[in-house]
């Protein structure tokens, strides 16, 4: 499926106006349904509607199941189906159960916006996620300074658009195992976080998930779902986020760029050039 289309727009500058072609971003709706075994009998239940750029589909289903905290292993998984009209079903093995309680507030989320689209507060809840023990990954300050660089070269579809976000997984020795791109920034995240369920050879305990934007309290709570104990985002955190950080033992970098970044929760991780208080 295509990530870009082709529009006719009316270009306006201080000298002219003309009529050009503009490249931009695709966004489709995604239903996503869960099939499993409830009383004895196999059921198909809708989970969520969310508003992505088609591309790694299979990924954003799982990793949305898994950062919600509906699926906890790999092995939850017997298949996932691609089906017709923008839908995909995640398949569970027969002996996993299913919380109906947890389902019933995942029906509509929205590209933009993460626990607004939710239909209670219950929703924030961690479940049994537990706080981050140690101080790894350690990284230098002067490879922190180079991720936006190199998160910007694998943003093809932004630099043609401008209209995407992007998540990263960068590794401890400074490469990007993984970057995703969506019009919906949870979204990017969730197809990184379906990727570590998917692919056992990556570790998400020693990585560090790079975000374009800002960063919510839910994009801290993907990541904390997923495994991935230090993250970086070239915008702000929210006061939630930066709480979660701390409960969680998440090290939370903010306004990264290639001179500087403020470190919000523990910063035993980070190895800065010169220590200053």
């Amino acid at each position: 499926m295509e990530q870009t289309v082709t529009a006719k727009v009316k270009k306006i500058t201080s000298s002219q106006a003309e009529v050009v072609d503009d490249v931009v971003v695709v966004e489709e709706p995604l239903e996503i349904q869960l099939s499993f075994v409830n009383g004895g009998r196999r059921v198909i239940r809708s989970v969520s509607v969310t508003m992505r750029t088609p591309g790694k589909d299979n990924e954003l289903a799982v990793g949305f199941l898994y950062t919600e905290g509906i699926l906890k292993n790999p092995e939850d998984v017997e298949e996932v189906s691609e089906l017709e009209n923008n839908k995909i079903c995640v398949v569970l093995r027969d002996a996993i159960k299913v919380d109906f309680n947890q389902l019933s507030r995942h029906f509509y989320t929205s590209s933009s916006c993460g626990v607004c689209g939710k239909t209670s507060l219950a929703a924030l809840k961690m479940g049994n996620a537990q706080p981050f023990k140690g101080a790894t990954p350690i990284l230098e300050q002067g490879f922190i300074c180079k991720m936006p660089t190199l998160l910007r070269k694998h943003q093809q579809t932004f630099a043609k658009t401008g209209g995407l976000h992007a998540a990263a997984l960068f590794n401890t020795s400074g490469k990007i195992q993984l970057s995703n791109e969506d019009v919906g920034r949870h979204n990017a995240v969730d197809k990184v976080a379906g990727s570590i369920l998917l692919d056992s050879s990556l570790d998400p305990a020693e990585s560090i998930l790079m975000v374009s934007g800002r960063t919510s309290y839910e994009i801290l709570q993907k990541s904390i779902r997923a495994g991935i104990p230090f993250v970086a985002a070239v915008g702000a955190p929210s006061s939630l986020a930066v709480e979660l950080a701390n409960v969680f033992n998440v090290t939370l970098l903010g306004f990264l760029s290639e001179e500087r970044f403020n470190v919000y929760s523990a910063p035993e991780r980070v190895l800065a050039i010169t220590a200053q208080a």
